[in-house]
């Protein structure tokens, strides 16, 4: 604000000491018979230049005092000079005017009004038509306002670009906000997902462990090298998915997908899920996002085959040309708590996401889990 008023100030003097240097110099002509410089004159050239201290808030205002002050100095027949407060007041019109349809009409009347009058008093003065001096103040006041307008436009088209590049950096913010909310969701269900796998075989075999310690001891140390495996095989997953949290990685976890089926199928052999397994189609490499949510999807099933089950699995795991289908099928117990809970949340959930289906059904004793997950633009 200061800064802006010093200029102002600066303006407005730099005005009045020209117009002052223009009358005590005899002006332009050195008309002999022209007024003299006297304190009539150095007042109205302070009223040309003054109005331009409100060039911001009132340009139209501004400029009309300040042509009003030079028609007087022409009328006064003070030596012949150009109306330099007048110019630089009209400027500044095209520079802050509004640039609506009336308001542009208003200022055109007013202009060539004053611009006008400006020649009619220069005439009056001099006793004569002044029509070099005419032509040139129409040049002079024409190039004025357009030169005003052409800088308001740039500084328009500039701060408009400012503008855009200022939301396409709060978009892209946002987008990358949003894209790390979702990735840090997509790995609190892995670790849930994870976790809660683990759990239950290690649960089984714990059990197992347990029974066959005196009956069995081969088996029960089997059984407990086994829960060893697995919790470091779960540990080894937690920690690449909690250091694909921290900001401070240098890319994402590879994460896990159908390849480690085997070894899934394998677990839940170990722990007493007898699954029989069926694979239809061209495997392939499936996106990784579909890969993994498949993986996971097959996980939660076997987990549930295995805590609610009566001891076995089918799976059956169906590729085609834009699709994977999945289904786990095993018998349920009679009386055992329902497995429809928050994993088959969790799995609608990924499906979800990828625009695919999970649907499940129990019926006849047995509980079914089906899926289907597209797969379009996976690499062949």
């Amino acid at each position: 604000m200061h800064r802006e008023r010093a200029i102002d100030i600066g303006i407005a003097l730099g005005v009045f000491v020209l117009t002052v240097a223009t009358l005590a110099s005899g002006g332009v002509s050195s008309d002999e018979e022209a007024r003299s410089l006297d304190a009539l004159g150095v007042l109205l050239a302070a009223c040309t230049a003054l109005p331009l201290l409100a060039r911001r808030s009132a340009p139209l205002a501004a400029f009309a005092v300040a042509a009003a002050a030079s028609i007087a100095i022409n009328l006064l027949e003070y030596p012949a000079g150009p109306p330099i407060g007048a110019t630089v007041a009209l400027f500044f019109v095209g520079l802050y005017g509004d640039r609506s349809r009336v308001s542009g009409r208003t200022t055109a009347l007013v202009v060539g009004l004053f611009f006008l009058t400006h020649v009619f008093a220069a005439g009056v003065g001099r006793d004569q038509f002044p029509a070099v001096p005419a032509l040139f103040g129409a040049l002079v006041w024409g190039g004025a306002w357009v030169l005003g307008d052409r800088v308001r436009l740039r500084r328009e088209r500039v701060a408009n670009l400012e503008e855009r590049a200022r939301n396409a950096e709060r978009e892209t913010a946002r987008e990358r906000r949003l894209a790390a909310a979702e990735e840090r969701t997509r790995i609190a269900r892995d670790l849930h997902d994870s976790a809660g796998h683990a759990i239950n075989v290690i649960l089984v075999h714990a059990g197992a462990a347990r029974l066959l310690a005196e009956k069995d001891p081969a088996q029960s140390r089997e059984a407990l090298a086994t829960i060893e495996s697995l919790a470091r095989e779960t540990l080894t997953e937690i920690d690449g998915l909690v250091r694909a949290l921290r900001e401070d990685e240098d890319g994402p976890q590879a994460p896990i997908g159908l390849a480690a089926l085997d070894g899934l199928v394998q677990r839940h052999r170990d722990a007493g899920l007898d699954v029989d397994v069926e694979v239809t189609g061209d495997r392939r490499i499936l996106p990784p996002a579909t890969d993994q949510a498949a993986y996971r999807i097959l996980q939660e099933s076997l987990t549930n085959a295995l805590r609610h089950g009566t001891g076995r699995a089918e799976v059956s795991l169906a590729y085609d040309v834009d699709r994977v289908e999945i289904q786990v099928e095993n018998p349920a117990q009679p009386d055992g708590a329902s497995p429809a809970g928050h994993g088959i949340v969790g799995m609608r959930e990924r499906a979800s996401l990828l625009g695919g289906t999970v649907a499940y059904e129990a019926l006849n004793g047995r509980f079914r889990v089906h899926a289907v997950l597209p797969c379009r633009g996976e690499d062949r």
